[in-house]
């Protein structure tokens, strides 16, 4: 650690611990926005004008059976799918009264292998979201019929 001239620690700003002080850092400004990694201007750099001679040379490995470039030019070629669609009837949900026969026809899909619990589970997830919703909606209509009959009301 740097020393003054009368053998005490300079003021550096650190705690003698070697931390910062609490609030304090030592890049205040922090990392200056749009900056970027130098490992990755580097690489760009080595790589510069190479892509389509490097990309013909993976082609070209993978068609020559090589499993890692095979998998390379799919994986570039094809990401892989988040979402398939599902091909499963979902009962109309109109009030949440529609609530439990929508949730059971997902749970006798489940149990007759028509869905994984994965796309139940995301299934679940879109009637909790309605449930919520109509419920909110069902709230919201009572107490605006309370509100109309409080005003409507002589006595109030």
């Amino acid at each position: 650690m740097p020393k003054s001239d009368k053998g005490k620690p300079d003021n550096t700003g650190k705690e003698q611990t070697g931390k910062f002080k609490p609030g304090q850092s030592g890049n205040p400004s922090g990392r200056p926005v749009g900056s970027r990694n130098a490992t990755t201007l580097a690489m760009e750099a080595l790589l510069d004008g190479q892509a389509k001679t490097l990309t013909q040379k993976a082609i070209d490995m993978a068609l020559a059976g090589d499993m890692q470039a095979i998998k390379l030019c799919i994986d570039r070629m094809l990401p892989p799918r988040r979402d398939v669609p599902v091909c499963f009837e979902l009962p109309e949900l109109k009030s949440s009264a529609d609530i439990a026969a929508a949730t059971s026809s997902v749970l006798k899909a489940v149990a007759a292998g028509e869905l994984t619990l994965t796309e139940a589970a995301e299934l679940s997830r879109i009637i909790q979201s309605f449930a919520r919703a109509a419920e909110t909606a069902e709230l919201e209509e009572r107490i605006t019929r309370l509100e109309q009959e409080q005003q409507n009301d002589p006595k109030g």
